[in-house]
């Protein structure tokens, strides 16, 4: 049986072993996935790509601290988010630079834009939303932008989003119902959000994220 056949626990296992491909393989496997959420979460390249090589040199380190509790995907985006929300919190990143037109390449993973079409004028109000949305996601805390871009940019359950930011059902949540309130505030924009997403007890809110799609991570050496 090759790596490439492996199941994400067994090419856990083999690294932890002594394999020296084993961890390759299985990046591999989920790179685009986590680069979409380093990405989303840090709101530029530069800073996803030093959040992501965090994430990977943590996983890399500690993949013996793995004990099968959660899934193997879901431990690697928990290390990955992680190592994002520290860099944010430690270097205050606020930057709001607007992302390149080559990520919609990766795109399909949650909600996504609509890709270019023959219209320039369409083309050029797409642009500008991308921009205006990752601005606007450089003004939530780290904790709110990891939980909406979980949930409503990756499309992740709120009991996924969950389990990869070790916190409770109900502070996914609600984190994301601040959010939205915010992001409302600050696109202006009112749409219907999923009824699954809202706080008990509260009234829909809107639900206005449009994420920027993503592009392939830049290779790292492990």
């Amino acid at each position: 049986m090759t790596l490439g056949e492996l199941s994400d626990p067994e090419l856990l296992r083999a690294h932890v072993a002594g394999d020296a491909d084993a961890f390759g393989v299985l990046f591999a496997r989920h790179r685009d996935r986590l680069w979409a959420v380093a990405l989303r979460t840090m709101g530029n390249p530069h800073d996803a790509a030093d959040g992501l090589q965090d994430g990977l040199i943590a996983a890399f380190r500690r993949a013996d601290s793995f004990r099968g509790d959660s899934a193997v995907t879901t431990w690697l985006h928990r290390v990955v988010v992680n190592a994002c929300l520290d860099r944010l919190r430690a270097a205050k990143v606020r930057r709001a630079d607007a992302l390149p037109d080559d990520l919609e390449e990766y795109a399909g993973r949650g909600a996504t834009l609509t890709a270019a079409g023959d219209d320039p004028a369409e083309d050029i109000i797409a642009a500008e939303r991308r921009h205006q949305v990752v601005a606007a996601l450089e003004q939530l805390s780290a904790d709110h932008r990891a939980a909406v871009v979980l949930v409503d940019m990756e499309g992740y359950s709120v009991a996924k989003a969950a389990a990869i930011l070790g916190v409770a059902e109900g502070t996914v949540k609600s984190r994301c119902f601040r959010a939205r309130a915010r992001l409302a505030g600050l696109l202006q924009i009112v749409g219907d959000c999923e009824p699954d997403h809202a706080e008990p007890g509260n009234p829909h809110s809107p639900s206005p994220v449009s994420p920027p799609a993503a592009r392939a991570p830049p290779r790292t050496d492990t």
